[in-house]
C-alpha cells in the first residue's frame, strides 16, 4: 500500500505546460531561435529554466544574462490569464484525503509560478504547506534528490510519482519510487520506457494505488 503520492505540478496538476511553452517559443524567436511549439515542449518540458537558458545558446539563440527573469515574469504574466486544472484532478486529491493518504507537489518549478497556478483553482490551499521546489531544496530533476526530499519529510516508505515528463520519471526511478506517467496526448512510449506505468486519466489512479 503506497503511504504517499508525489505529484508534479504543471502538466499534471494543472494544464500549464503548452501555455508556458508557447510563451518560451515567442520569446526565443526574438533572439534568433525558431522552434515549434512541440519541439520546445519535447525539449524543455520537466526541464529547469537555465537548462532552457543554457541549450538555447547552444543553439544560437544571443539571451541576454538577465533572461530567466524576463522569460519567468512573461510566463507568470499569461498564466495570471487563466489556467485549467488537469481533468480528474480535484477528485483523485478527494480520494486520497478520503482514504487518509497524504500528498504533496514536487517540481523544478519556483514556489511563486505555484503559487500562480494552484492559486487560481483551489489547489494552493491543498498543498501550500507541502510544496516541495527545487530552487529551495537544491535538487532538481532529473535528480532524485527532490522526491527523496519530499518522502523522508513524511517518513514515507512506499511513495508513488505522478509524472508528465522524460526527466520526472527519471528522477523517480532513480529514486526507487513507483511511476506513473500522465500521457494525454500521446502514447508516452518513451516514458513508458524509462520505467514508468502510463495513465491516460487521473480517475485510472486509485485502481492503480489499489482502492
Amino acid at each position: 500500500m503506497h503511504d504517499l503520492v508525489i505529484f508534479d505540478c504543471d502538466g499534471v496538476l494543472v494544464d500549464s505546460e503548452t501555455i508556458s511553452n508557447q510563451v518560451m517559443v515567442d520569446n526565443l524567436a526574438g533572439y534568433g531561435l525558431n522552434l515549434s511549439l512541440q519541439d520546445c515542449m519535447s525539449m524543455f518540458v520537466g526541464g529547469t529554466m537555465s537548462g532552457v537558458r543554457d541549450t538555447a545558446r547552444k543553439m544560437g539563440a544571443d539571451l541576454p544574462d538577465d533572461w530567466t527573469e524576463q522569460i519567468y515574469a512573461q510566463i507568470y504574466d499569461v498564466l495570471r490569464a487563466g489556467v485549467p486544472v488537469i481533468p480528474g484532478i480535484p477528485e483523485l486529491l478527494s480520494h486520497l484525503e478520503e482514504q487518509g493518504i497524504p500528498f504533496c507537489v514536487a517540481s523544478n518549478g519556483r514556489r511563486e509560478k505555484m503559487q500562480i497556478t494552484l492559486g487560481q483553482n483551489g489547489l494552493w490551499d491543498r498543498f501550500q504547506d507541502v510544496i516541495f521546489s527545487a530552487h529551495e531544496v537544491g535538487s532538481a530533476k532529473p535528480a532524485p534528490g527532490l522526491f527523496q526530499t519530499a518522502a523522508q519529510h513524511f517518513g514515507a516508505k512506499s511513495p508513488v510519482v505522478i509524472e508528465d515528463s522524460a526527466n520526472g520519471v527519471t528522477a523517480a526511478i532513480r529514486a526507487q519510487m513507483r511511476c506513473l506517467a500522465y500521457a494525454p496526448h500521446d502514447d508516452g512510449a518513451r516514458m513508458a520506457g524509462l520505467g514508468a506505468e502510463v495513465i491516460r486519466h487521473m480517475k485510472d489512479v486509485p485502481r492503480l494505488l489499489g482502492h
